[in-house]
């Protein structure tokens, strides 16, 4: 009987340790994606990529087989530390992005997403609950090359810009009707505990894995210092660890 119990124990430390690598892999991947985006001609504008507060990336999103338009994807979202965004970008969340509109956009090719956050009131949204795009945070197709320089009322009245890669193609793509939320299994693997993401992007309770390294180099190399109108940046009300 006290070998049934070891092989047992055994067999579930192994799939728990197979999950966790599975989700240290899909970290890796989205920074790897973000990579390769920010290494090609016409990419995100820097202009709007140094005005993001988080960063979210979803690499390889699938349509369902089983359904018309349905799709789901993981991936994760960086932020700017300290209370008002300004510091340099920190460790990780995982986030799941799913609903019928973004399979309309995959056309049964494997698709990379691209999601800027780009004011304070989006995060505190994101690190809530889940939202609808376009219902619960304001969302827009990410503008592109010289409409990225006009089109600054685009980015006054948006909490969310999001983008895509598919067969080489980047473009700005509307995300709207689709949901974003936390993944508190995947982050559970992924830091060896049950953490929330507002805990690890905003309360810094976690350093950054090394899983998560590449997309954070990523983002600091590509935007040290956030250039946002100070103004949106100084009613950020500080966090404050909920006692338990």
């Amino acid at each position: 009987m006290k070998r049934i119990y070891i092989f047992i124990a055994a067999v579930l430390m192994g799939v728990a340790a197979l999950a966790q690598e599975h989700e240290e892999d899909r970290l890796k991947h989205a920074g790897e994606v973000l990579q390769e985006i920010l290494n090609i001609p016409d990419n995100i504008p820097k202009s709007l990529l140094d005005r993001a507060e988080c960063v979210i990336v979803f690499p390889s999103v699938k349509k369902f087989a089983i359904g018309i338009g349905g799709s789901y994807g993981r991936g994760a979202m960086s932020c700017r530390n300290g209370q008002n965004y300004t510091g340099p970008w920190g460790p990780p969340a995982m986030y799941a992005l799913e609903g019928g509109n973004i399979g309309l956009q995959l056309g049964g090719q494997a698709t990379d997403f691209v999601l800027l956050v780009v004011n304070p009131k989006g995060v505190d949204s994101l690190l809530k609950s889940k939202i609808k795009l376009g219902g619960d945070a304001a969302a827009a197709a990410g503008p592109k090359g010289r409409d990225a320089q006009a089109d600054t009322d685009l980015l006054m009245h948006s909490e969310i810009l999001s983008y895509s890669r598919s067969r080489g193609l980047f473009a700005g793509v509307s995300l709207e009707g689709s949901t974003l939320r936390q993944d508190g299994s995947a982050n559970e693997k992924i830091y060896g505990h049950k953490i929330t993401a507002r805990e690890i992007v905003r309360l810094h309770k976690v350093g950054t894995p090394a899983a998560g390294r590449t997309l954070v180099a990523a983002l600091q190399k590509a935007s040290p210092k956030n250039l946002s109108d100070p103004k949106s940046l100084q009613n950020v009300p500080p966090e404050k660890e909920k006692k338990k």
